[in-house]
């Protein structure tokens, strides 16, 4: 099959879905394996370190769809990429159409068929192409929420692990998956006082071992206005399969946080699960609501892109496999779950309510 890795174009993106290692199994596989020129230099990967393994270089975006029949990229596809896709495309890459309604219904017109990473379902529920971004945006949530309580950012000034003689700043995680728990993990071992909000035991019980720093509540709703007025640094992280992320976090509650805090929405793929979260770019990350700096940049793993890359390849390089072999993908439970859209109809259930 000619497989199609094309350089991503959303805003300060430095991703590329295959490292050069990746794509040179690909092409011993016996695959012809299509690179748009430069695709992986802010990865730290030139074009030669592809060629040498018996990739080929695309001139441009236009070449690049050409050549592909299945494109596997990193992000979903904005302007630069949907005037290319066609029907006969096999898009594998994260869609998160949940909150892109004009998105799905342009793939719709287009008629391709897309698989979305983040909806590929093992049968325990694992979600095994989405975990490698969450716990690097979890990480990425504390770093950046660190940064914005300092007060040139316009933060309350507070350091987050505190010392002797001072308070330990508090956070407030909304969700513990791979994303809140690399959240809390991080926040944790700064020295921070965290809580918790889950509602599956086993995950509180995971999120408790992290120290006795850790607090892992249910997320009564009393409860979590009471620990957000507390908070220095909110982060969610709160995720339904192929859907739209439910608001964990109101404006009143936001009301109730003191000027200078800071609110970090991974969620915000999906939609946000914040009310006052709406999408930004690493060009313009911030916003203020209610006294309160908001990040709700929708790559954030690509700020990291030379990490991102190797730990997103890693995860996906089997699957491409499946896919590029033939028909047979089909077959293969995990990758018909992670069909969003195919023939012009909308196929994920999570999908079906969306109005376009």
């Amino acid at each position: 099959m000619r497989i199609g890795v094309p350089k991503e174009t959303k805003t300060l993106e430095g991703r590329v879905a295959l490292v050069p290692a990746a794509a040179g199994d690909l092409v011993k596989r016996g695959h012809e394996v299509w690179l748009e020129q430069d695709a992986g230099v802010k990865s730290g990967f030139k074009d030669a370190d592809y060629t040498r393994l018996g990739v080929k270089i695309a001139p441009d975006a236009a070449g690049l769809y050409e050549q592909g029949e299945l494109i596997v990229k990193v992000k979903e596809p904005i302007a630069g990429d949907l005037q290319h896709l066609r029907r006969d495309h096999l898009l594998f890459c994260y869609l998160h159409l949940a909150a892109e309604p004009a998105l799905t219904k342009h793939l719709l017109d287009i008629g391709l068929t897309g698989v979305a990473f983040e909806t590929v379902e093992l049968p325990n529920g694992d979600l095994p192409l989405l975990a490698p971004m969450s716990v690097i945006a979890g990480k990425i949530g504390v770093q950046v929420g660190t940064h914005l309580l300092h007060q040139p950012m316009s933060g309350k000034g507070k350091l987050l692990g505190g010392l002797p003689s001072t308070e330990r700043g508090k956070v407030v995680v909304f969700g513990a998956g791979k994303a809140g728990g690399a959240s809390a993990a991080l926040a944790a071992a700064a020295g921070a006082n965290v809580t918790v909000f889950e509602m599956r035991q086993d995950r509180m019980d995971e999120m408790m071992r992290l120290g006795n720093n850790v607090t892992a509540l249910y997320p009564y709703h009393d409860v979590v206005a009471r620990e957000v007025a507390s908070a220095d640094l909110v982060i969610g992280a709160v995720l339904i399969t192929g859907a739209k992320a439910p608001h964990v976090m109101t404006r009143e509650m936001l009301r109730d946080m003191e000027d200078g805090s800071v609110v970090v929405d991974i969620a915000i793929d999906q939609g946000g699960c914040f009310e006052t979260s709406r999408p930004t770019t690493w060009k313009e990350p911030t916003y203020v609501e209610e006294g309160v700096t908001h990040f709700c940049v929708t790559n954030m793993p690509g700020a990291v892109p030379q990490t991102s890359s190797q730990a997103i390849c890693a995860a996906i390089l089997p699957w491409v496999n499946k896919l590029a072999a033939g028909s047979d993908w089909r077959n293969n439970p995990a990758l018909v779950r992670g069909i969003n859209v195919e023939g012009g109809k909308i196929v994920h259930p999570a999908l079906q309510d969306m109005k376009l």
